[in-house]
């Protein structure tokens, strides 16, 4: 029987602790490159996180029919993983516009990885069976196994996804998988059945992911070449969403996790109908929050009004807001709002900040995305509107951009009917954005409101104080609905946003 000396266990011990750490990394790697191309981070973590224990569990019970060799078995199974886990991101990326099928080979690559990490741990085990009593063996392995995942999920958000990105990321951790399989191999070179063969195999495998590692950015510029029409300008992985920008002869586009955010051709048609109305109806402007709105379009057009005196802009991404403030062509297009000395950016989340500001604002822009997902869907319910009370005077004007009354007339005036349920009196409205078509906006105020005729600044290009009461009307096709109101423990505007706009995009 095979006798493990101290070294090895060292090695094999580190090998449970590097095992955790990649197996979490390529977890977290596959639910958030989900979230970034499929939409919806609950449902795609919920689902990854799903299949990649079940087949873990696969894996644990396959371990069962290696009985020889299980050193050999094992560092092969590592280099595999160093394999798999690293190049799956770079694959998904470049199949995500190409394959017919991309969910099935996500969960297969992501299935595949599980089977195989699910194999490692239980092979370990076997090996160190014989130096400890099964008590000491089942606490040192997963100490390190947890001591792995802990920092993990720390590294992930904080440095991984800033710094380097999902594809470098998987071929780093990846080459630690196969770096462990290299030095038990040249460590106990005696003791491992084929080991020329996995050194060679291995330096291999290391040589592929270092390739990758170093053309990860053209990796991702062809992707994004294939999945956007315009040529990409600008592309970054923040820890919350995917920021890309393309460009043509005619406009720039923003894009987030793949989605639309404005084309620079019409995006004025949406800013001012989503700023001039609130302005109309507030008694005053002296004090504004923008909830949202990183690219200072918002701003741009609220800093058109000589009476306001500050404008606090909450946005949770700090790349959004840096990129829109340095970036000479994007700054340009806002005008240089996120430099104005009017303005104060606070990176942080909206709720979370709600909860703690003691200031009174006059005016309330909700510049949030979509309701595609539970983490914005939260921003929509009566508990965030509820809080937003304490930030209100009794003559407040808020404005939320509520998608679009057409494709998705039941989350529109869901909404509107949240508002009412939280006590607020609403004039929802919509306007034509050639880009998106019809869109909808709810403005309301803890009181009744009334216009005050306040002075349009000079210069709009569409928003003009006539034409508001048009905005108003809705036909038959955007009309009002019977929904419910959003709540924080259902977030049923999810489920009508993901209904409507699933139909629509078919």
């Amino acid at each position: 029987m095979f006798k493990i000396n101290r070294p090895l266990e060292f090695l094999l011990l580190l090998s449970v602790f590097v095992i955790a750490t990649c197996g979490l990394i390529y977890e977290l790697i596959a639910g958030t490159l989900a979230s970034y191309l499929l939409g919806d981070s609950v449902t795609q973590f919920s689902t990854i996180i799903g299949c990649y224990l079940f087949s873990m569990g696969i894996g644990a019970y396959l371990s069962r029919f290696f009985k020889k060799e299980l050193l050999s078995w094992f560092i092969q199974l590592e280099i595999l993983v160093g394999l798999i886990g690293g190049i799956s991101p770079a694959i998904l990326f470049l199949l995500f516009d190409q394959a017919a099928s991309f969910r099935l080979i996500l969960y297969l690559l992501v299935g595949l990885t599980g089977t195989l990490v699910g194999l490692e741990l239980p092979l370990l085990m076997n090996i160190l069976k014989n130096r400890y009593e099964f008590r000491d063996l089942v606490s040192r392995v997963f100490t390190f196994d947890y001591i792995g995942a802990l920092l993990a999920s720390i590294v992930f958000p904080l440095v991984l996804v800033p710094y380097l990105g999902l594809i470098r990321t998987a071929c780093f951790f990846g080459v630690l998988n196969v770096l462990v399989a290299i030095l038990v191999c040249v460590k106990f070179r005696s003791e491992v059945k084929w080991a020329r063969y996995l050194n060679i195999k291995a330096l291999a495998v290391i040589a592929v992911l270092s390739l990758i590692f170093a053309w990860a950015n053209k990796i991702m510029s062809f992707s994004e070449g294939l999945a956007f029409r315009d040529p990409v300008i600008f592309s970054h992985s923040s820890p919350y969403q995917r920021i890309v920008i393309t460009r043509n002869n005619y406009e720039l586009r923003l894009y987030l996790n793949g989605n639309l955010q404005f084309s620079s051709a019409d995006e004025y048609r949406y800013h001012e109908a989503l700023i001039h109305p609130a302005m109309l109806y507030g008694a005053q402007h002296k004090r504004v929050l923008i909830l949202g709105g990183g690219d200072g379009m918002a701003a741009r057009e609220v800093l058109k009004y000589r009476d306001v005196e500050s404008i606090t802009l909450v946005d949770l991404d700090a790349s959004m807001t840096k990129l829109f403030r340095e970036s000479s062509l994007l700054s340009a297009l806002n005008k240089q709002s996120l430099s104005s000395s009017r303005l104060q950016v606070i990176n942080a989340d909206a709720f979370q900040w709600l909860r703690k500001n003691k200031k009174l604002f006059d005016i309330v822009v909700i510049d949030f995305p979509d309701p595609g997902n539970y983490a914005v869907g939260k921003l929509y319910t009566t508990a965030f509107y509820r809080e937003l009370k304490h930030s209100l005077g009794d003559s407040s004007v808020i404005v939320v951009q509520s998608t679009s009354p057409f494709v998705a007339p039941k989350a529109f005036w869901c909404v509107d009917k949240t508002l009412h349920d939280c006590g607020y009196h609403t004039i929802p409205y919509h306007t034509y954005v050639p880009s998106f078509g019809e869109w909808g906006y709810v403005m309301a105020s803890p009181t009744s409101l009334t216009d005050h005729h306040t002075a349009i600044p000079a210069g709009l290009r569409y928003f003009a104080a006539g034409i508001f009461p048009q905005m108003c009307q809705f036909s038959a096709d955007m009309d009002k609905r019977v929904v419910q109101a959003n709540h924080l423990n259902n977030q049923v505007l999810v489920q009508y946003f993901e209904d409507e706009w699933g139909k629509y995009q078919e």
